[in-house]
């Protein structure tokens, strides 16, 4: 008997059942190795494997089959999802697995009847499926009742953890689950899945933090890359469908040479998923929302069939389940546009190709979005395309480079040549976090001296790093602004302000949202913007416009109807990070002559301008370029936490630079006023000054209040700034950039 064989004669009937109804052969790489872990060894596990490889199948099956051999005495498994719509998913896909067990699935969020959740309050048994705010209110406001609920717990199962190591609400887990294990005396093994993990061992030291089990993390040979991948570039004033001849798109040849009715980037976009199921990503809501307008407005033009949804975090629960629904029916044809929340495990079918508007900021986003594509054997198929103002004749010389396109080849191109994705992001001192497990503990508990409440809250994992004295701070600081209260028994209970907190659901996530407003066209809900238009005044919302009727401030709704056309829109948000190592590729895409076989011609064309450019230019060989005048520019190919270093550097040391004007785009390039011509006395400068070592906690001004979490505005400020120079600042990467330029002359 084969070691497969063996490992299948240990399932029960009902996954053997649902291994043939599947018609799979064999049992993959990826079941057998989580089979091993979990059925042979007490650690904890990370999978990481491939998109659509079956990591929740394979971590399921052993899981269940110890349920089914040894039935808990309470809820068994929690699966912890970052989505709503990834819980939803899973539940089915879960369901139809468990249909003749016997052992109940539940899955829980907001969107979830009460009724459905009650059924699991009075019998808790089976798998609950949960997001990270729901198991928050549950330790709030069930704190007595959770060695009840999870008594029995067996297992822990994390879903995208690459979405949630280094993340508040990532932190905000390991501090649930460290709790829960304290309150029903024993430890619970963990097991985390993900299509794309940079750094393993980081993300199983993540996984593994307060449990006191190692984590076995098994590697797989994911075989040759197979792609089919295309890259293709517009400008925005060209008429043309085709500013230069695509050979790869003959069944739009003759479209294509007409001029475009409405922009030649937008009508090609429309052309490459005419007729495939397809998603179309976009890096933010506002493009996504335009984007999908826009397709529509095609449509209308050409006389086609709209087959245009939408699907982001705005957008009413109905209107993202119809969405999911329609592209998983592979009876029905739908091309959704969409934002990370259909970038997750999702399983949406076959699905034709995936279109990315711009370039994804990251290797990770890339694979995740291509991994979407390709399933049932069929390889994964993507089209970026890119649009950028035509340049005029008195461009300055950073705005002539495609930033958006050398991006996208740089992060292609790291993954073919290296596998590189971007290692989890560590955070040292989460204070907003900090803030909320404070009032969270202290809700759930009740009254805690001081010495108790820290001994508490700084033995979580997340926060290993934070100081006594510093948590002393933050602790008078809420007792002061009465989030805190201390009793006449020198207790500390939640104040009058921490109760106002405490007492809406918003207070459950860690993440950062706004105080939303919820549109409503007759009975149907469509989704939320942050500001109510005065009523006559119409906005973008679910890829269409809306005209305001009606608004009803106190309850905070928008009564509309639907008009023709299209508009922008403007949520807040933080678009994140991008790595060095991507910058340092785009430096050497600008540099080498590698014809890269996946660029068409219009993105052939413009990468070699932009090489003509840089050569001519000196960018080849320099970082440090004169624009002309007094103006330089630098470009120093660091990704954003090092640039940001970089700048306030420049800032904090202008007057002794004898530099001024310093202004900056993304993390691609600095430009700044400097008299004469001494770039290399500049460089040398801030050698000398890197050589005493870049001190991250100088390079933030004393007044500074740099809010970027949910509660860090009732944060100190002196904490905020010592978090920032920490977690948001590097100094090394800097120091080592600044020496290799000098190298340069």
């Amino acid at each position: 008997m084969t070691r497969a064989d063996e490992i299948f004669e240990r399932f029960p009937d009902f996954i053997r059942e649902f291994i043939y109804t599947n018609t799979w052969e064999s049992l993959r790489p990826v079941q057998m190795a989580a089979a091993h872990t979990l059925f042979e060894t007490d650690r904890n596990l990370l999978l990481t494997s491939s998109t659509a490889s079956g990591k929740t199948e394979a971590v399921f099956f052993p899981i269940l089959t110890e349920l089914w051999d040894h039935p808990s005495s309470s809820i068994g498994v929690i699966y912890i999802a970052p989505l709503k719509s990834l819980i939803n998913d899973q539940f089915f896909r879960i369901e139809q697995l468990l249909d003749q067990s016997g052992i109940p699935v539940t899955h829980w969020h907001g969107d979830v009847a009460a009724s459905h959740k009650r059924k699991l309050l009075e019998n808790p048994r089976g798998v609950l499926q949960i997001t990270p705010e729901s198991l928050e209110a549950m330790l709030i406001n069930r704190s007595n009742d959770i060695p009840r609920l999870f008594g029995d717990l067996r297992y822990v199962v994390i879903d995208e953890i690459h979405t949630l190591t280094g993340t508040d609400r990532g932190n905000q887990i390991r501090c649930q689950l460290e709790r829960i294990t304290h309150l029903i005396g024993h430890d619970v093994r963990r097991v985390g899945l993900s299509a794309t993990i940079g750094d393993p061992q980081g993300a199983a030291e993540w996984l593994s933090a307060g449990t006191g089990r190692e984590t076995d993390v098994p590697l797989f040979d994911e075989g040759k890359i197979r792609w089919r991948l295309g890259m293709e570039h517009f400008y925005v004033q060209n008429p043309k469908a085709t500013q230069s001849k695509d050979e790869a798109e003959k069944d739009h040849e003759e479209l294509a040479e007409a001029p475009a009715m409405l922009d030649a980037g937008y009508e090609y976009m429309y052309d490459c998923v005419k007729d495939k199921k397809s998603l179309v990503f976009s890096n933010s809501r506002e493009e996504t929302e335009y984007l999908c307008a826009t397709l529509r407005q095609i449509a209308h033009a050409r006389g086609d069939r709209d087959v245009f949804l939408i699907h982001h975090g705005n957008l009413s629960a109905s209107l993202r389940e119809e969405a999911e629904l329609k592209m998983k029916n592979q009876e029905e044809f739908a091309v959704t546009c969409a934002t990370v929340t259909m970038e997750l495990g999702i399983d949406i079918g076959r699905l034709e190709r995936v279109l990315q508007n711009q370039a994804p900021n990251t290797v990770t986003g890339f694979l995740q979005r291509l991994g979407r594509s390709g399933r049932r054997g069929q390889p994964p198929e993507m089209m970026m395309v890119f649009r950028e103002e035509d340049p005029l004749p008195n461009t300055p010389l950073p705005q002539l480079i495609p930033w958006e396109l050398l991006r996208g080849i740089a992060i292609v191109q790291l993954y073919i040549e290296e596998r590189f994705i971007e290692p989890p992001m560590k955070k040292k001192l989460p204070y907003s976090l900090l803030f909320h497990q404070t009032l969270s503990i202290l809700a759930a508990q009740g009254e805690l001296t001081p010495a108790a409440l820290a001994a508490k809250v700084l033995a979580l994992p997340p926060f290993a790093s934070v100081r006594r004295e510093d948590y002393k701070v933050l602790m008078i600081s809420m007792l002061n602004n009465d989030f805190l209260e201390m009793t006449e028994e020198k207790g500390l209970i939640v104040g009058l302000a921490g109760e106002r907190l405490l007492k809406s659901f918003r207070f459950y996530a860690v993440f950062k949202d706004s105080e939303d407003y919820t549109v409503r066209c007759g009975s149907d809900e469509i989704g939320t913007i942050t500001t109510p238009p005065p009523v006559g005044d119409r906005f973008a919302l679910a890829g269409r416009v809306w005209e305001v009727e009606e608004l009803d401030i106190s309850r905070k709704l928008i009564y509309v109807r639907s008009v023709e056309g299209k508009m922008e829109i403007s949520w807040p948000g933080d678009f994140g990070e991008i790595h060095t190592r991507i910058l340092e590729r785009m430096r050497q895409v600008l540099t080498e002559e590698t014809v890269y076989p996946y660029l068409k011609d219009n993105a052939r064309a413009r990468l070699d301008m932009a090489r003509h450019v840089a050569h001519n230019t000196g960018m080849h060989e320099h970082s440090l370029i004169h624009l002309g005048g007094y103006s330089w520019c630098l470009f120093p190919w660091l990704g954003t936490r090092a640039f940001r270093t970089l700048r306030r550097l420049l800032k904090k040391h202008a007057k002794q630079l004898g530099i001024s004007g310093i202004e900056f785009e993304g993390c691609y390039y600095i430009t700044f006023k400097m008299e004469g011509s001494g770039d290399f006395e500049l460089i040398r400068r801030l050698c000398r000054i890197a050589e005493q070592g870049i001190d991250c906690q100088s390079l933030v001004e004393a007044g500074e209040l740099p809010v970027f979490e949910k509660y860090d505005d009732y944060v100190p400020g002196e904490l905020l700034r010592q978090a920032y120079a920490t977690d948001r600042l590097t100094a090394p990467l800097v120091e080592k950039r600044l020496h290799d330029i000098l190298e340069q002359y």
